[in-house]
C-alpha cells in the first residue's frame, strides 16, 4: 500500500475568467425552489493521470474553454445579492469565475482520497470567498498529474445543473458542439394562481423562523464530545454487493403486493438499517430519519415534448427531499425488505408533478420568510439524506487529455443531518463510489458493521500505482 503524506498546496496564480463575449447586466430571479436552499456551496473534483501538457498549458486550455462556456452559462459568471425584498437574487454582471492555479508536493497515488477532510477540503477544491457563483482551481501534482476542483453556490445550481455545465465545459475544450444547452426560463417554476398544496408539503418543509433555538441540552450526553464532529469519507461498493443488497430488499416472502425496489432505494434502506443496527442505548435515540433527494425535472413534464426538452436543460434547483422517520427498534429488527418498502413509501409522495407544483405554491404562500427542508431542521434525533449521483458524468469530463482516473462530489457542510451520495465508478465497471458526510459516530458504526460493503477508496483500487 502506498504511504499517504500530508498534503501541502501552494496557490501560484489567481485571476477572474469572464465570458468570452460581452453581456448586458441583468437580474435573474431565484425560483421558489431555489429559495429553499441556504447559502452553502458544494464541490466537485477530478483527478487526471499525467496529461501530455504542463500545468500552465492545462490551465490555458481550461480558461479558454471556460470563457467560451460562460457565454451560454452566464449565470455562473454572476453573483448572488439581496434584492429589495430581502431575498437572494442573481446579478448577471459577468464578474467572472475565480480561477486559481496551484501546485502540490505529492503524487496522485499518495492522495488520501478515503479522507477528503485531509486531502480535498480547502486544498484541492477552492473556497468561494468573494461572492461569486463558481470557483475553479487547477492543481499540478509532483508526478505530473492534475486535479481540477470546482465549488458551486447551491442557491444557483443543483448537482444536475453542475453536471450539465461540466460536460459542456469539456465539450468546448475539445471543440465539440454542446450536447445540451442550458435553459434559465424561470416561468417553468412560476406559482399557480390561485395556489394550492397538499398537507404533505407541510410535513417536509418548515419556516426557519419556526425552529427552536439550538441547545446543547437537546443532545444526548454521549454525543456532546468529539463524537459530535462531522467528517467525510469516500468508499467504494463492488457491483456484486449492490446486486446482493437489492436482491435482499426485494425478498418479500408472503407479501400479497410486491413493488420492485430500485438499487438506490435498496442502498438507502441498507444505510438506514446499518446505522440503526449499530445504535446502542447510550445514544438515547428512539427514531432515525432518512431522506432521499428527488429531482423534479422529469416530474414536471406534462406531455409537451418542447417543454420536456427545455426542462431537460433547466439550470437551477428542482429538488424536493421527502423523508421517513421510523422507530429505531423497527429498523434494527425488521428485515431489509421492510425497511426498503418504508423508503419506497415516503418517496412516492414526491414522485409526482402535483407534488412539485404544490411545493412551489407552498413557498409562494410563505414568502418572503425563508424556509428549508424539515429533515435539515435538526433536533429529535439523527438524520441522513441520500442523493443519487448515478448521473454524475465522470467519464465524460475529458478536456482533451483523457478521462479522469477519479472524480467525486465533495460536501463540507455544517448542521446535524448527514449527506451521502453514491456515484458511478470512473472505470464504468458497475461499482459505486460513495461519498459520506456524517457524524463521526455514524461513520464509526458503518465501518464497524458494514466494512464488507463500504470499502475505503485507495490508490490501489483505482489503479493509480
Amino acid at each position: 500500500m502506498v504511504a499517504k503524506r500530508d498534503l501541502s498546496v501552494r496557490v501560484v496564480k489567481k485571476e477572474a475568467v469572464t465570458a468570452a463575449l460581452p453581456m448586458q447586466h441583468h437580474w435573474l430571479p431565484q425560483s421558489n425552489l431555489d429559495l429553499l436552499l441556504p447559502p452553502l456551496s458544494f464541490g466537485v473534483f477530478f483527478c487526471y493521470q499525467k496529461p501530455k501538457f504542463t500545468v500552465g498549458s492545462v490551465s490555458g486550455v481550461l480558461k479558454a474553454a471556460l470563457a467560451e462556456a460562460l457565454v451560454s452559462y452566464y449565470a455562473l459568471a454572476g453573483e448572488v445579492v439581496q434584492n429589495a425584498g430581502g431575498e437572494p437574487e442573481l446579478l448577471c454582471n459577468n464578474r467572472g469565475v475565480d480561477f486559481a492555479e496551484a501546485v502540490a508536493d505529492v503524487e496522485l497515488s499518495e492522495l488520501n482520497l478515503y479522507n477528503p477532510d485531509e486531502s480535498v477540503e480547502g486544498k484541492l477544491v477552492p473556497g468561494k470567498k468573494h461572492g461569486g457563483v463558481l470557483a475553479v482551481q487547477v492543481t499540478g501534482l509532483k508526478c505530473g498529474g492534475v486535479v481540477v476542483g470546482c465549488s458551486f453556490d447551491h442557491r444557483v445550481a443543483d448537482a444536475y445543473s453542475a453536471n450539465m455545465f461540466l460536460v459542456s465545459w469539456s465539450e468546448v475544450a475539445q471543440a465539440k458542439p454542446l450536447s445540451q444547452l442550458p435553459c434559465f426560463r424561470r416561468s417553468f417554476l412560476f406559482p399557480r394562481r390561485p395556489g394550492h398544496y397538499d398537507l404533505s408539503v407541510d410535513a417536509m418543509y418548515t419556516l426557519i423562523s419556526s425552529l427552536p433555538p439550538p441547545t446543547a441540552a437537546a443532545e444526548p450526553e454521549a454525543l456532546q464530545t468529539d463524537e459530535q464532529s462531522v467528517i467525510s469519507r469516500i468508499y467504494y461498493i463492488e457491483s456484486d454487493e449492490i446486486i446482493r443488497i437489492q436482491s435482499l430488499a426485494n425478498s418479500q416472502k408472503g407479501s400479497a403486493k410486491h413493488h420492485r425496489i430500485t438499487k438506490l432505494q435498496a442502498f438507502s434502506a441498507f444505510l438506514w438499517k446499518t446505522i440503526a443496527a449499530g445504535m446502542c442505548k447510550d445514544h438515547n435515540f428512539k427514531n432515525l430519519k432518512l431522506g432521499v433527494v428527488v429531482d423534479g425535472r422529469a416530474r414536471l413534464i406534462d406531455g409537451d415534448e418542447k417543454k420536456a426538452e427545455l426542462l431537460k436543460g433547466y439550470f437551477g434547483n428542482v429538488l424536493s427531499i421527502p423523508f421517513g422517520d421510523r422507530k429505531m427498534e423497527d429498523l434494527q429488527e425488521k428485515p431489509l425488505s421492510w425497511v426498503a418498502n418504508a423508503v419506497r413509501e415516503f418517496l412516492e409522495e414526491a414522485l409526482t408533478r402535483e407534488h412539485f407544483l404544490g411545493l412551489i405554491d407552498w413557498v409562494e404562500a410563505h414568502r418572503p420568510k425563508p424556509a428549508l427542508a424539515k429533515i435539515y431542521a435538526g433536533g429529535n434525533g439523527p438524520a441522513v439524506v441520500v442523493s443519487s449521483g448515478q448521473q454524475f458524468p465522470v467519464r465524460k469530463i475529458d478536456f482533451g487529455w483523457g478521462k479522469p482516473a477519479f472524480g467525486s462530489y465533495h460536501f463540507h457542510w455544517g448542521g446535524e443531518a448527514g449527506y451521502v451520495m453514491p456515484m458511478p465508478n470512473p472505470k464504468g465497471n458497475g461499482d459505486w463510489i460513495v461519498y459520506m458526510h456524517l457524524q463521526k459516530w455514524e461513520v464509526e458504526l458503518i465501518e464497524a458493521h458494514a466494512s464488507n460493503v463500504f470499502k475505503p477508496v485507495t490508490s490501489e483500487y483505482l489503479g493509480l500505482v
